[in-house]
């Protein structure tokens, strides 16, 4: 298990069960972005990287 991966076993067991909208999501990296600046560019990369989930399909 990656250290990062605490976190993320915290979300789901926290919020597992809690249906959200992307736009709820986007909303709440960019609170996170606006609070710590220096995580900019890997909140960045998560976001695109999960609204190009799909591209792969279509090629």
């Amino acid at each position: 298990m990656y250290y990062t991966d605490r976190g993320i076993e915290e979300l789901e067991r926290r919020r597992g069960e809690e249906e959200v909208s992307l736009a709820w999501v986007a909303d709440q990296l960019r609170t996170f972005t606006d609070l710590n600046p220096e995580f900019e560019t890997s909140i960045d990369r998560l976001a695109t990287w999960l609204a190009r989930l799909d591209d792969d399909d279509e090629e």
